[in-house]
């Protein structure tokens, strides 16, 4: 098949969830055969990036702005997909709905990954959310297929909309050939190997860096604190972030590839503090590189942690004697990890994950000549 994948800031993977999704997904279905179209953004991707050779990438200006990047990115690639001989369109983000019948009106089926409840994130403004509740509503129409990643998100569409979706989590892998916890030097970093705290996430208040900071400060330890991530539309954010912080929180800004897994081998604590989202990428492959993972008690959470981690309430007293009691208790930490590694390799496989993708854009393929706007299959 030839398969397009639109929505996302493209790869190689230097911002999100849905960047890493994209970049594991097309690599294996290219290695299955299938030729795989991504579509990057300008200000994300460059001409010089490495990726698989095998994996052609459409790189298409925008609009670097929070509110505008996305759909403007979106619509330039969906114009430009219904001019090719791709057979069908994966389409990323529930923000995108609102096109996404437009390949399906050139005979291209459309899958649509709506990620969690989009709306509920605390940056958005009220018209903002207003718009991705209308998304909402839309993604249960506009697509072919509806694709969420979390049981809890598939309950929420079928009990609010009657809307069947189809569930397929995202994966976790330690890099093929990739050193056992504790084992790879941190390079370019000067932190005590397995003693200090990691939070990784994009640095937003919905991913509760401050209320992190502001547990941390409770904590009487020498382990550093950190936070890796950073926010292209708010740099004052950050600020705000680092004047919360003592002289024991490093901020050393977004960090992928080599680097990142060598952060998340060599850590003694991960603190996982998102509260809007379904399966998060972040927390699974801290999972799978066997950290002791203490997470932000949601539902989605849960279902992603399971019995591997333990979840501390949305309060900076809570989280601090969870701290404390996991930094004092390495036996404790040890098997926690090596339980979420063991849930990470079971659960949340990106071969399987793409197994899934590609069974469920066969289907659509073959039903195209079925597919139509105003009767979802």
């Amino acid at each position: 098949m030839k398969i397009a994948i639109i929505g996302t800031r493209g790869i190689p993977a230097r911002y999100g969830g849905f960047e890493t999704f994209a970049e594991q997904l097309s690599k294996r279905l290219v290695t299955r055969g299938h030729q795989v179209t991504v579509y990057c953004r300008r200000s994300f991707t460059t001409p010089g990036d490495v990726v698989d050779p095998r994996i052609r990438r459409v790189i298409l200006p925008t609009i670097s702005s929070k509110h505008l990047d996305t759909a403007f990115h979106t619509f330039l690639s969906v114009v430009h997909v219904v001019f090719t001989d791709v057979d069908v369109v994966l389409l990323c983000n529930v923000a995108n709905s609102p096109l996404a019948w437009i390949p399906r009106l050139f005979g291209k089926p459309t899958v649509l990954n709506v990620d969690g409840l989009d709306r509920r994130r605390r940056k958005w403004n009220f018209f903002a959310r207003s718009v991705l509740f209308l998304c909402e509503l839309l993604a249960v129409i506009t697509p072919t297929r509806l694709v969420t990643d979390a049981r809890l998100i598939q309950e929420y569409y079928w009990r609010r909309y009657r809307k069947r979706s189809t569930m397929i989590v995202y994966g976790a892998e330690v890099p093929q050939g990739a050193a056992p916890q504790g084992s790879d030097k941190l390079d370019g970093f000067d932190l005590p190997e397995g003693e200090f705290v990691l939070y990784v996430s994009r640095l937003e208040p919905e991913n509760n860096p401050e209320l992190v900071i502001r547990a941390y400060r409770q904590v009487q330890t020498e382990w550093p604190l950190v936070m890796v991530g950073g926010n292209p539309y708010d740099g004052s954010y950050i600020d705000r972030l680092r004047s919360l912080a003592d002289g024991r929180v490093i901020f050393p800004g977004a960090v992928y590839g080599k680097q990142y897994w060598q952060l998340l081998k060599n850590a003694g604590l991960y603190v996982f503090a998102c509260e809007v989202g379904g399966v998060h990428p972040a927390l699974i492959e801290a999972m799978a590189a066997q950290n002791a993972v203490l997470y932000l008690d949601t539902p989605e959470n849960r279902e992603t942690a399971g019995d591997c981690g333990i979840a501390f309430q949305p309060n900076a007293e809570d989280l601090a004697a969870r701290m404390i009691n996991l930094i004092r208790d390495a036996d404790r930490r040890q098997e926690l990890g090596r339980q979420a590694r063991k849930r990470a390799e079971t659960v949340f496989r990106w071969d399987e994950v793409a197994q899934n993708y590609e069974a469920l854009f066969s289907e659509v393929v073959t039903k195209k000549g079925e597919d139509c706007i105003t009767e979802q299959p």
